[in-house]
């Protein structure tokens, strides 16, 4: 099932041991290496409080219409607690605000939302909002993420068969073949061990 980004801020964390929301989603961190999410920042009393407001992605046991469902409170961490969240924290990267071009350079639109896969939490599409002139006959584009090549600190640059950039993506997994401009060198990020989610399912 996709999900849009937009939708999931704001959204409940539950706990499993009290039953109560203890926070909601304030910010969604994406690594810009593979386009997943790998952790969200919260916002509530007790996190706000004790100063640990992020929530790990691998944390989560489920997701549903009520929200995030995880352990306890102590799922909760520090945003320095732990480095592969750090160093993408540091990135200050968001998808949204973003422009698109081709890479002929035709400028189709910036970025204001996006859909994810709801079992990884992994972009499978870019919803781009076309320039005034071009939005009279397409206000909004939908944008697979396998069109992506490149990704800069202010834009993202696909494919130029423009014709392809309308279609819903397929549920393929995709692998990264774009410019990462945030790292000099390669490096992995853990991606979310499905295995271990489904062992944790608790329906």
């Amino acid at each position: 099932m996709l999900v849009y980004g937009s939708k999931l801020l704001d959204t409940p964390i539950l706990s499993l041991q009290t039953g109560t929301p203890i926070g909601y989603v304030s910010k969604i961190i994406i690594n810009p290496d593979n386009l997943k999410v790998i952790a969200f920042n919260v916002d509530g009393s007790l996190s706000t409080n004790s100063g640990m407001n992020t929530l790990d992605i691998s944390s989560i046991r489920e997701y549903s219409t009520y929200g995030f469902v995880v352990d306890s409170e102590e799922e909760l961490v520090a945003e320095d607690d732990i480095i592969r969240i750090s160093e993408v924290l540091k990135l200050n990267f968001d998808l949204v605000g973003l422009r698109v071009e081709t890479k002929k350079g035709s400028k189709l639109g910036k970025i204001t939302d996006y859909t994810l896969t709801s079992d990884d939490f992994t972009v499978q599409q870019l919803i781009v909002k076309r320039p005034a002139i071009k939005s009279i006959i397409d206000p909004e584009l939908t944008i697979s993420r396998q069109e992506i090549v490149e990704i800069t600190d202010y834009k993202i640059v696909i494919k130029d068969e423009e014709k392809t950039i309308k279609k819903k993506a397929e549920e393929e997994e995709f692998v990264p073949n774009f410019v990462n401009p945030f790292r000099s060198h390669e490096q992995d990020f853990a991606p979310i061990d499905n295995q271990n989610l489904a062992d944790k399912d608790i329906e």
